[in-house]
């Protein structure tokens, strides 16, 4: 069955505002556009995700994916953006069974731009089976140095959150969106119209936000086995984690990290973090 039609409606990622600083000086800066994209489903309302809109047909099929609206792209005949309008109608080829029903239960999360996910995805979490798979120290250096020379819209706006998907120490896509959980979405819908592969286990994420129970949920829903964080983790966030054996990595910055669970996952390099700093008393 062919792929589902995509529109290609990618919107500005940034815009030109005027300032005033301290000094009373004027200048221009950029910021990031947020704007609204509400998502049909056969012509029914599901959700308005507040977006920057880089790749708006991805996230919609990642969000259909993470949210198990959808288990198979062919059940999708096409996502039509219009921007005009702030809209992104889903075709699907058969509709969805009960949607009513699996969208009622919703929980709110801390998720940034937009924190909803519907309930029943924390049941879920029990059948997941991740993948065995490890990463070196070596190979978390690499992917923090690729991450620090990559130019992105957080380097000239600020004020988004990136994800990243990798295999080993090789860059395979990079989203940035308001909210670390659109930027994972898009990806997931990247992953599946590439069909991406993660039996293998060489797959990691990165992502800039704080690993929460949400990112841990669509991280182990996707088989991804390993994710970096430049942030820390939440409470739930560990508990899911360490529930589905996901080696969560945050406080990734340069040379220092902290694993907070799996740590059978990371092959550890000591001799590559460099001299450790000690601290003397003032």
């Amino acid at each position: 069955m062919p792929l589902p039609f995509l529109t290609e409606a990618r919107a500005p990622l940034t815009r030109e505002i005027e300032t005033v600083n301290e000094h009373g000086d004027r200048g221009t800066i950029s910021i990031p556009a947020e704007r609204p994209l509400t998502v049909y489903v056969d012509k029914r309302e599901l959700v308005t995700l507040m977006t920057l809109g880089e790749r708006p047909e991805w996230l919609v099929l990642g969000y259909l994916r993470n949210q198990r609206l959808v288990k198979s792209i062919d059940e999708i005949e096409s996502v039509t953006v219009d921007w005009e309008v702030g809209s992104a109608a889903v075709k699907t080829r058969s509709g969805i069974d009960h949607i009513e029903e699996r969208t009622s239960k919703r929980v709110v999360t801390t998720g940034c731009g937009q924190g909803s996910v519907f309930g029943g995805l924390m049941d879920e979490i029990e059948s997941v089976a991740l993948p065995q798979a490890t990463m070196s120290q070596q190979q978390l250096y690499g992917i923090l140095n690729a991450i620090r020379l990559q130019e992105t819209t957080y380097k000239s706006a600020g004020s988004v959150h990136g994800c990243a998907l990798f295999r080993g120490e090789e860059m395979l896509l990079l989203v940035e969106d308001v909210g670390r959980h659109n930027a994972i979405d898009t990806i997931a819908g990247w992953m599946w119209l590439q069909d991406v592969s993660v039996q293998s286990g060489d797959k990691v994420f990165y992502t800039t936000g704080r690993l929460t129970s949400e990112m841990v949920i669509k991280s182990a829903q996707l088989g991804v086995p390993i994710v970096v964080s430049r942030s820390g983790i939440t409470q739930m966030g560990h508990q899911i984690a360490e529930q589905v054996g996901l080696c969560a990595i945050g406080r990734a910055h340069g040379r220092h990290f902290l694993c907070y669970s799996a740590p059978h996952r990371l092959q550890l390099q000591p001799e590559l973090a460099g001299p450790k700093l000690v601290r003397t008393a003032a």
